[in-house]
């Protein structure tokens, strides 16, 4: 079973929570638990995260807080899953996985899960956290445009390959 980790999960909640703000004004730690229901320490934890991997702006001072650095559009899913839980790799034998194999120089299908884990690494790619935050607005109200149930076409296999919804 493919599943995110729950500080991932938090992790968008708090980003698409800073895309609320109007004008991009900061929000603080404590607001944004308040706005969120995440607790305050576990909202700290996912913005010193995003703040170091360039997702999230921060502000010191009487006055600060934090913002988006860019736009939920320009956020793929992906980023945000490998700023909190590393590179996504599904097995320990394709690029980026972690550890080795034991049975790497016996086994029949080494080096054939990249395949696999590229095409994911692709599709969370094309997913923006605007996307997602679309995706809480009822079918019926979406303003025009791509919705996350069109097809998500990978390099060289078409466009019909992986639906997400």
């Amino acid at each position: 079973m493919l599943r995110l980790s729950k500080l991932t999960d938090y992790a968008v909640v708090v980003l698409v929570r800073l895309a609320d703000e109007v004008g991009g004004a900061v929000q603080t730690t404590p607001g944004i638990a308040a706005a969120t229901g995440i607790p305050e320490p576990t909202v700290a934890k996912v913005l010193k995260a995003m703040v170091g991997c360039g997702l999230v702006a921060s502000q010191r001072g009487a006055r600060g807080g934090y913002r988006l650095a860019r736009a939920l559009s320009a956020m793929p899913v992906r980023d945000v899953i490998e700023a909190i839980d590393g590179q996504i790799a599904l097995t320990a034998c394709v690029e980026g996985g972690t550890g080795g194999c034991e049975a790497a120089g016996l086994c029949p299908v080494h080096g054939r899960w990249d395949t696999v884990n590229d095409a994911i690494r692709e599709a969370l790619g094309a997913i923006t956290l605007a996307d997602m935050q679309g995706a809480a607005i009822p079918r019926a109200f979406r303003t025009p445009g791509r919705s996350l149930g069109q097809a998500a076409s990978l390099p060289g296999r078409g466009a019909s390959h992986l639906v997400i919804e």
